[in-house]
């Protein structure tokens, strides 16, 4: 029998380790950070000289990875109550109890501190000074201003687009003109994707007291002609980095098409005002900013 309840042991502290490793990954967004922290390594591989220097490259993921989990994580803590209300966030490890308060605010804490310490060890200042603004903007301007106006869509808007700067000031010590190209690429790019998912999660959003959709008619062709916008004007920002010298030929006409292809599926999702369209949108937003982000390294490394 001895046998037997040992390896009933170790399954159960196996289940239990697996069981805390879900919910941190939950309560920093992992998939979420990753991709954020995907568009720093663009930004930093843009700005670096051929010879990358690969131990500050993976120092800036790691620095960027935990300023992430830390924006998350608070974000998660305040919208703790908020969260219960709705179908997609109700199992999340604060809402159902799974994570005590206490908990989550270590990781939060813990993440933060060490994340804008990584960044200012490793590289200078302003990359620890962009980091943390992007950590406290995200989670004490953005995250409370979602229950009171969809402007919480544009706020949220700057901290989302400032990685690929920090990437690229890891490397130069200054935010140049290429900087803001790829600041602005990432800021545009956020509107047509959080209100496909705002359309989809509609009903969702409302039972939280969230109402982020950009006109008040909801789900309609007014909502659709301000997602055309956001990607049309993606058409000529997405091309700075042509027009600066950053990237060539090639990576203008990935640039070109990726816009093109995003820009008709908002004017399909104009034309149906369909569910199915607003999810086709959805996965093209996250196709678009990783092929132009690849696009423009690609185009420098050839």
């Amino acid at each position: 029998m001895e046998p037997t309840l040992s390896s009933a042991t170790n399954q159960a502290l196996a289940d239990q380790r697996t069981g805390l490793f879900k919910d941190l990954s939950a309560l920093v967004k992992l998939r979420l950070s990753t991709i954020v922290v995907f568009s720093a390594g663009m930004g930093y591989l843009l700005a670096a000289p051929l010879s990358v220097e690969w131990p500050s490259f993976l120092l800036l993921l790691l620095g960027g990875l935990l300023v992430t989990a830390s924006a998350n994580a608070l974000n998660e803590i305040i919208e703790r109550d908020t969260d219960a209300f709705m179908t997609r966030t109700a199992n999340r490890p604060l809402p159902s109890g799974r994570m005590t308060m206490g908990t989550a605010l270590l990781v939060a804490g813990f993440s933060g501190v060490g994340g804008v310490a990584v960044l200012w060890w490793a590289f200078q200042p302003l990359t620890a000074l962009l980091g943390a603004l992007s950590l406290l903007s995200y989670a004490f301007i953005y995250t409370p201003m979602k229950r009171i106006s969809p402007v919480a869509v544009f706020i949220g808007a700057i901290p989302g687009a400032i990685p690929p700067v920090i990437g690229w000031v890891a490397v130069t010590g200054s935010v140049g003109p290429e900087a803001l190209a790829l600041f602005a690429i990432q800021f545009f790019w956020q509107f047509p994707h959080f209100w496909a998912i705002a359309w989809l999660s509609r009903e969702d959003y409302a039972k939280a007291g969230f109402d982020l959709l950009p006109d008040a008619s909801g789900r309609t062709r007014a909502t659709a002609v301000h997602i055309i916008i956001y990607t049309a004007i993606l058409l000529p920002v997405g091309l700075l980095p042509f027009w600066m010298g950053l990237a060539g030929w090639v990576s203008a006409a990935v640039v070109s098409v990726a816009g093109l292809a995003f820009t008709f599926q908002a004017i399909r999702l104009y034309q149906t005002c369909a569910m199915k369209e607003a999810r086709s949108l959805l996965f093209g937003s996250f196709a678009y900013l990783p092929t132009v982000l690849l696009a423009l390294v690609f185009d420098k490394i050839v």
